[in-house]
Formats: C-alpha cells, structure tokens, sequence
C-alpha cells in the first residue's frame, strides 16, 4: 500500500493512518452533494461541512476543493490518524478552511448543540463489534468495526448538528442499505438519494452511496452506477465524478 498518494490539487500521506485511501472514499467526497439525476435540483448553499471519522482526511480535502466558500471541520477519534490528518489539511491549498479534530463524534455534539452543518458526510465503521475479522493489523480492525460508533449513535449525533436544510451523506456496503436506512428513518431522517455502485455489470453492487434529510422536497432519487466498463476503463459517470480528483486517468 502507498504511503502518499497524490491527487491533483494535493497530496495524502497515509503511513500513520489504519485506513489507507480507497475507492470508497473518493466515491463518497466525489458524490455528496451532487446531483447528475436532477440536474435543475436547486442546490443548497454549503457552508459549513462536517466530515465524521475523516481518517486521512481525503474526503474533508475534496469538499474543501469542490466548495470553495466552505468551511469544512473534521472529526477523528485515533490519535495518529487525527495529526496526519492535520497535516495533510496544513499542507494543502485549503489549509485556512478545514480543521481537523481529536474528537468522538459523542463528544463534539456535547460542545456543539446547536444544528447548523450545511452538509456533513460520513465514511462509517461496516462491521458490529462482535463480527470476527481477519487482519494482521488491529487498528485497521478498530477503524472498521462500529463498537466506538454505532450506528443509532451516528444518526443521533447527525440529527442534532444537521441545519434545517442539510443533507447527510455517506457510503455502506450495499448489503446494509436497508438496515441502515431503517435507523436513518427511526432517527428522524429521510432517505433522499440511494445510488448502488457495481464495480463491473456483470456483478452485484458492493457499495451503496446514501443521502439522508430532514424533509424530502423531491422523489426518492434511485439508480445503480458502473464503475469499470468490461475492457477495464473508467466509465462516463465515474470518469466525470472523479476527473478533478485524480491525478491521471485511471
């Protein structure tokens, strides 16, 4: 695995962090908050992001580049991670618009009642604390399960600091969709978006982006996206979702 990979506006190092940057979360910084379904959707001024357990802090660092009136703070519990994170923002053009924080998510909704993120994104832990995992390493093991943030916590803690008109996005194995947009809805939110993301056609969905709301002022915006056409390209749609990130086609 690379200890820094290199977008095309800045550069992640990651040798400190359990969990490296992957596909996953360059789906989710690419895709929350946009709209190519409902291209006439009129768009939500954001400005103020929240990015709950960021890790490396690629997601924070992408909606810093895509929004850039946004003030973007960023969540991180593993102390490691948390100062590499922090210097990946330093280093970066956003440098003045993203603060990274050594806080549980529990803890910073006691030191900030009041509900007025804009838009606030999420790559979670998939796996409860009693699934077994096989991996060498046991923080990459701690980063995936959800023993330190379950997933009724997630969504309380999303409640509270959500604005009127925010939007909650995030990404889950596609398995968990249901199951995970049933505690959206007994948390008060209202699923929005749902994309399911195959990696090839011929097979089933992985991942399954999601967006969550006080309100829904629209139909429920359902599809299934590609990622890799059969000859091993990019499709159109990843290729355009990600073509400002990456630093060369993939």
């Amino acid at each position: 695995m690379k200890e820094k990979f290199t977008f095309q506006h800045f550069v992640i190092r990651q040798d400190r962090c359990a969990m490296k940057v992957g596909t996953d979360g360059v789906l989710l910084g690419s895709w929350a908050g946009w709209s190519e379904t409902v291209p006439d959707r009129p768009s939500i001024p954001f400005r103020r992001v929240l990015d709950i357990g960021t890790g490396t802090g690629v997601i924070a660092l992408m909606l810093a580049q895509r929004f850039p009136e946004v003030q973007v703070n960023a969540l991180e519990i593993d102390r490691d991670a948390c100062l590499q994170a922090a210097e990946n923002a330093k280093e970066s053009p956003f440098a003045d618009r993203l603060r990274v924080i050594g806080k549980s998510l529990q803890d910073f909704c006691r030191s900030e009642p009041s509900p007025h993120y804009d838009l606030i994104v999420s790559n979670p832990p998939f796996y409860s604390s009693n699934q077994f995992l096989e991996s060498p390493d046991a923080k990459r093991d701690r980063a995936r399960r959800t023993g330190t943030l379950t997933y009724p916590e997630l969504f309380k803690g999303v409640k509270q600091l959500l604005g009127a008109n925010g939007v909650f996005c995030t990404i889950i194995p596609a398995e968990l969709s249901e199951s995970f947009s049933a505690e959206g809805y007994l948390a008060g939110l209202v699923l929005t978006r749902r994309c399911f993301v195959k990696t090839v056609e011929r097979k089933a969905a992985k991942r399954c982006l999601l967006a969550f709301a006080r309100q829904r002022t629209f139909p429920l915006e359902d599809e299934t996206r590609v990622l890799m056409t059969p000859d091993g390209k990019l499709t159109d749609w990843w290729a355009r979702l990600s073509r400002d990130f990456y630093l060369t086609a993939r």
